[in-house]
């Protein structure tokens, strides 16, 4: 890990995918899904969690946000993109409420964890394909 990627990750209190990222934990998953598939995933995992409340969603645009309400609270917005049929990019931008500009790395770790579970339940694809 670079002195950079160390800096971005500890020392701030928001964390964001994307397709390119200096972080490879941090970049964009792909799966063989719909995007309807990939909305309804995250939006039940938000609702049967009682660690997160759902504020809104969006089919139209693809978003979910929802805010951590147990332990460190944290604001989550996901979205949900249909590249191609059966080829559906999830993203996650996770922000960290807290009196200090850092969270010591906690929002990378939600994203971490968000993606753990979706892959889990569904088809991961290559990210290269």
């Amino acid at each position: 890990m670079s002195f950079r990627q160390i800096i971005a990750r500890y020392f701030s209190n928001h964390a964001e995918t994307n397709e390119i990222h200096m972080d490879p934990l941090l970049q964009t998953h792909y799966y063989k899904i719909t995007g309807e598939k990939g909305m309804a995933l995250l939006e039940s995992l938000f609702q049967s969690n009682p660690k997160y409340r759902v504020n809104a969603v969006s089919n139209e645009r693809g978003e979910i946000s929802a805010t951590i309400i147990k332990g460190r609270k944290a604001f989550i917005v996901a979205t949900v993109i249909m590249v191609r049929p059966y080829r559906t990019a999830i993203d996650f931008s996770v922000t960290t409420e807290s009196a200090m500009p850092m969270d010591f790395g906690y929002s990378h770790k939600v994203i971490q964890q968000l993606y753990t579970y979706a892959d889990k339940e569904l088809p991961l694809l290559d990210n290269r394909n």
